[in-house]
């Protein structure tokens, strides 16, 4: 299984307490963690390892989408800060999109991702 990892500036933190919550999990199953560039950086320091692609802005929500497109990726968790503005939004609703045509997993926050692992768990 295939899980891409993207998190706004606002929610880095945030995303590396939700990986460190779900650490066992992640180790223990047969999971292939990609993230967007910094996320990814963040994501390292847990000490999983993960493919990291271009940043958000610089493309890496586009690379990500087209890998959902092209049934590699079976999950996206994306914590997005619905505070702050985006330059890329394009590419966000984009990549939502994307995973809505494909039928993939999306969790944009903390509680819904919560869920999708639980459905791992099983």
């Amino acid at each position: 299984m295939e899980i891409a990892l993207i998190a706004h500036n606002g929610k880095k933190p945030e995303m590396v307490k939700f990986i460190m919550d779900k650490i066992d999990l992640l180790k223990n199953k047969n999971v292939k963690l990609i993230a967007t560039g910094t996320t990814g950086k963040y994501v390292e320091e847990t000490g999983l390892h993960v493919t990291r692609y271009l940043s958000g802005p610089l493309g890496g929500d586009a690379q990500i989408a087209a890998r959902v497109a092209e049934e590699k990726t079976d999950m996206v968790i994306f914590f997005r800060d619905p505070m702050d503005k985006h330059p890329h939004e394009p590419d966000i609703s984009m990549l939502m999109r994307i995973c809505d045509v494909h039928n993939v997993p999306l969790a944009t926050n903390p509680a819904s991702a919560d869920l999708f692992f639980k459905a791992l768990l099983k």
